[in-house]
């Protein structure tokens, strides 16, 4: 009854999966565990691995043991008996899709073969940034509250990577969400999260832009003697407009025609010095509030 039993167990061809997803890190390597029978007295002539935007049935096959043309990203780590594991090298977003085996045997002196066709898909990791504003309306103003959040397409709602968060392609802090409370000008900028592990996987980029209503302009310098005297300028057109004689320059109530470029001069009695100037955008801010000279 038991040899029954096992002549009838491997007397059919069969692959299996253990997983049906899998996801991997673009540039990493990933295995997809495979397993396959066939009957006893059959012997293994070839094995392949095929995608979906091909036949699995026909090929072109990305691994074909019977073919010298299979890219070297792509490994057979299996065997010709019951092991039939593939290994793809330095992964790639066009790497994704639906995966099957396929074997080739003889048997009895005859030729056939057999796909595995419900194959694992493999997803390549995908980053973004979702925005959660806790107040207001759509407009980001001086106060506001947002709340940037990591999301690993991998992942689900798990949130279970690592994640790495970027403001100017400066790293700021880690975590899964980023929050951003009370804010103010300062927190205008370009942000950007990544895997911890693999930094090369970053998401697009998300722009905070703050309004605000407040602007204080800064002029310092560290010459010796002290400076005597600050003056500020403005650029309108080709001509230059003396605006002001304190180290800082205040805009209480921001108004469209500020918008412009500003630079300061510092001076003492061995003369004058210049900044670089600064833009003041009343769209799309881009504020550097301190001007060394």
């Amino acid at each position: 009854m038991l040899l029954l039993l096992s002549s009838v167990l491997f007397s059919k061809e069969q692959v299996e999966y253990p997983q049906q997803h899998i996801c991997a890190v673009k540039g990493s390597s990933v295995v997809i565990h495979c397993s396959f029978f066939c009957p006893e007295t059959a012997k293994v002539q070839s094995v392949k691995w095929g995608h979906e935007r091909s036949s699995i049935y026909t090929g072109p096959f990305i691994f074909d043991s019977e073919s010298n043309t299979s890219s070297s990203r792509f490994q057979y780590i299996g065997d010709n008996i019951h092991n039939c594991s593939f290994k793809i090298h330095q992964v790639e977003h066009d790497d994704e899709g639906k995966y099957a085996f396929r074997f080739t045997y003889r048997n009895k002196n005859k030729m056939d073969a057999f796909t595995g066709n419900v194959g694992p898909v493999l997803t390549v990791a995908a980053l973004k940034v979702r925005l959660t504003k806790l107040n207001g309306n759509n407009t980001m103003k001086e106060g506001d509250s947002v709340n940037l959040t990591c999301i690993n397409r991998c992942d689900g709602d798990g949130l279970s990577s690592a994640f790495l968060w970027f403001k100017n392609e400066e790293p700021v802090n880690d975590g899964p969400v980023l929050y951003l409370n009370n804010m103010s000008h300062t927190d205008s900028g370009n942000y950007t999260c990544s895997l911890k592990t693999h930094n090369g996987t970053t998401s697009g980029v998300r722009n905070i832009d703050v309004e605000c209503d407040n602007i204080t302009l800064i002029c310092t310098s560290k010459a010796n003697p002290p400076v005597e005297t600050y003056t500020w300028f403005k650029m309108n057109g080709h001509n230059i407009i003396n605006i002001g004689k304190e180290a800082e320059l205040h805009f209480r109530k921001i108004l469209h025609h500020d918008g412009g470029q500003y630079f300061c001069m510092a001076s003492n009695k061995h003369g004058s010095q210049k900044s670089s100037l600064v833009t003041l955008k009343i769209k799309g801010k881009f504020i550097k509030m301190l001007l060394v000279v």
